[in-house]
Order: structure tokens, then C-alpha cells, then sequence
């Protein structure tokens, strides 16, 4: 059975950041992942995941200017002094909240830089990234995202994740397969599925319904179906790791918005 943490920062929103915690946890969730969280101090954080006995099991290294519209700094020349700061201290924070992946977003392809510059600098920025995470005892993700969403993302593609990783050559540098950007850049999920997951090279999985990116139960993918081939193919190849909620519920902000869709997960909270 998937073990399933809520991603905060697009569930519970009727709450304020910090009380989501306690909201997850009444609804049955183990674990929690979100965006950032350097609005917070590392202590409260903590103090919030012991409270409700949860685990962190993700977040996002520093991304740049996010208000701005920047989408990380792995793949942009000029800025590698800040991306290792940055990932230095997403490395106290995941020290501070036990949490074991730092995904570390790409960035956005700036006008008039050819491709493989782009993506010499994100290999070296992640080999120097994989070299401190394995000090400290820490894996690096990077995630494919759409083009509809992110347009300009540099990268979109399963496959070119899993280059990437094989080029960087480091056990601590995975791929986060989100199944929703997945399914609208390029679909066939189970057969991806059933190709990745046995190379150990996925650290991470992140669900959504397609294509409003509401409840799995709303739109075009059959989630249990899926789940099933996660459960199959990780138990051969003896995967444990978890399946993040990163969805916008369909009721959006309202009181009670979240925990009245999870129709389609209680079954399975309950079992686990």
C-alpha cells in the first residue's frame, strides 16, 4: 500500500500555514511535504510535525525570486554562488525537520542561452549538491514539469530526468515523478512506471487529477489502477518511499474543502 503525505501548501488552505499540520494529521496523513519553508522558523516547524506525528518527507531548496516568477537557479550561469547558498540552507532545514529529499527546481530557460550551456551548469550545480546532501545523509530530487504549466521549465521529460541523473553519477540524486505533469507531457503512466521504478532512480512520486489538478478521483487517470502497478512493481524492486497530494481541491478555500474530498483516499489511510 503507497504511503500518501498532503503537500501543504496547496491543501488545507482554509487554515492558516501552521495549522494545516494538525488538519493533515486529523484527516489520517503520516507525512507532509510543501513548497518552502523559510517563511518559518526550523523549530516551529519541527514542533508542528511532533505535535501530530507526522513526517516531513520533502521541500523545495530555495527557488530565486518565486514572487517574481523564478522557478529555481540549477540550470543558470551567473548564479551558482546562490544556489549553493541557498542549497545549504535547505540542508538546515532538513537537518532540523528529519526530512530526507530536497527537490531542487531547474529553473527557467532565459532567452538566448543555447540548451547545453544550460545544462553543463545544472550538472555541476547538482554534482557539488549531491556531494553535500551525502554528507549530510540527504537526497537530491529533480522534477520533469509541464510546459502548460510552467512554460520554459527546462526540464519536462522522464526520460531526460533519468539522463540527467545517470550524467550526474551520484546515489543521492534522484527523479520526483509527478504523475500529473507526467500524464500531460507525455502520458503512458503504468509503462513509465514499470520502466523507472526498478532503477532506483526514483525517489518520489506526486499526485493530481488531469487536467483541472484536483482530486485523483476528478478527470482523465485511473489513480487505483495506478496505484496498484506502484505497489506491484515497488514491492519486487523494494521501494518505500511515499506519493505526495500536491492537487488544488475542487472546493477550493472553503471550510472543510479538503477533508470532504478524500473520499478517494480514506479507504486507504484507514488500511495503512
Amino acid at each position: 500500500m503507497p504511503r500518501f503525505a498532503a503537500n501543504l501548501s496547496m491543501l488545507y488552505n482554509e487554515h492558516d500555514f501552521l495549522d494545516r499540520f494538525a488538519a493533515a494529521g486529523a484527516d489520517g496523513f503520516k507525512g507532509v511535504e510543501f513548497l518552502f519553508p523559510y517563511a518559518y522558523s526550523s523549530a516551529e516547524l519541527a514542533q508542528r510535525l511532533r505535535d501530530n506525528g507526522l513526517e516531513q518527507v520533502l521541500f523545495n531548496a530555495p527557488p530565486g525570486d518565486w514572487d517574481k516568477g523564478e522557478r529555481g537557479m540549477a540550470c543558470l550561469p551567473g548564479r551558482e554562488a546562490e544556489f549553493r547558498d541557498g542549497f545549504l540552507r535547505a540542508l538546515e532545514y532538513a537537518q532540523a525537520l528529519s526530512c530526507p529529499r530536497i527537490h531542487v527546481m531547474a529553473g527557467l530557460m532565459p532567452a538566448g542561452v543555447e540548451r547545453d550551456v544550460l545544462a553543463a551548469t545544472y550538472i555541476e550545480n547538482l554534482q557539488w549538491a549531491a556531494s553535500e546532501a551525502q554528507k549530510a545523509g540527504r537526497q537530491v530530487l529533480l522534477e520533469p514539469i509541464n510546459q502548460r504549466d510552467m512554460p520554459g521549465f527546462f526540464l519536462s521529460r522522464q526520460s531526460d530526468a533519468h539522463a540527467l541523473v545517470e550524467a550526474i553519477g551520484s546515489r543521492h540524486v534522484q527523479v520526483q515523478m509527478d504523475l500529473y505533469h507526467c500524464q500531460v507531457t507525455e502520458g503512458d503512466l503504468a509503462m513509465k512506471i514499470r520502466q523507472y521504478l526498478p532503477t532506483g532512480r526514483v525517489g518520489h512520486f506526486q499526485i493530481a487529477g488531469v487536467p483541472e489538478r484536483h482530486e485523483p478521483d476528478v478527470g482523465e487517470l485511473n489513480y487505483p489502477y495506478l496505484f496498484a502497478v506502484i505497489d506491484q512493481v515497488a514491492a519486487q524492486c523494494n521501494w518505500q518511499g511515499w506519493i505526495g497530494c500536491e492537487y488544488r481541491p475542487r472546493r477550493g478555500a472553503a471550510v472543510g474543502a479538503t477533508s470532504a474530498g478524500l473520499d478517494w483516499l480514506k479507504p486507504m489511510l484507514q488500511a495503512g
